[in-house]
């Protein structure tokens, strides 16, 4: 094939190359379509939140000068402890002050004003309020919710992105408000630094990470 040599020839070669890359350009833009659900606000936690017990959980109860009343014991999978003269009792979703009150009560039974104190050693967490990692994470998991825990910590938590993963079409579900589906943008979190990116999670959210299809 012979190239054009004339000053005009090579005008229109170049005109017809600046066309095809402009197109090519529109072609690749139209492919990164924008994340479909609204941007996760930055602030979510609430200043009033307070731990519940969950299933797996160990709990220190402590019963004020009755210590052979006083014990360590697991949350057991159906939710419930069982201690010295206590009964099946429910903890599983409680505050820890709440078990005590619930102690103590049973222990009133046999035992004159009994003051007891609930310390929990081991979190877990009700599985309603654990953060769920699903999708292209380096390690799925699900992780215990902590007071202003953020978007940045639960990426620590599972190991990054996966190569194959479209950070910026991630997504949050949020169990807390029916289901309200926010986007959010790993990808210029994890991989450009960009801590503007960064949002704080609810109790219960599923973090939902797409797989890139190029």
């Amino acid at each position: 094939m012979t190239m054009p040599t004339t000053p005009k020839a090579l005008r229109m070669l170049m005109s017809v190359l600046a066309a095809g890359g402009v197109a090519s350009a529109g072609l690749l833009g139209g492919c990164a379509s924008p994340n479909p659900y609204p941007p996760a606000p930055a602030q979510a936690s609430s200043a009033d939140y307070s731990y519940l017990i969950g299933a797996g959980d160990s709990v220190n109860i402590i019963v004020w000068r009755n210590p052979e009343l006083s014990m360590s014991v697991p949350v057991r999978p159906d939710g419930k402890v069982a201690a010295p003269l206590v009964d099946e009792l429910l903890a599983q979703g409680k505050t820890p002050t709440q078990l005590a009150r619930d102690v103590e009560q049973q222990l009133g039974k046999y035992v004159r004003d009994p003051v007891v104190t609930v310390l929990v050693t081991n979190f877990v967490g009700p599985y309603t309020e654990q953060i769920r990692v699903v999708g292209e994470a380096a390690r799925p998991q699900a992780l215990s919710f902590k007071k202003n825990m953020s978007m940045l910590d639960v990426m620590i938590a599972v190991g990054g992105l996966t190569d194959f993963a479209n950070g910026n079409m991630a997504s949050i579900l949020r169990t807390s408000e029916g289901g309200k589906q926010y986007g959010v943008r790993l990808k210029d979190l994890i991989k450009r630094g960009d801590v503007s990116a960064n949002v704080e999670m609810k109790p219960g959210d599923i973090l939902i990470i797409p797989q890139s299809l190029f």
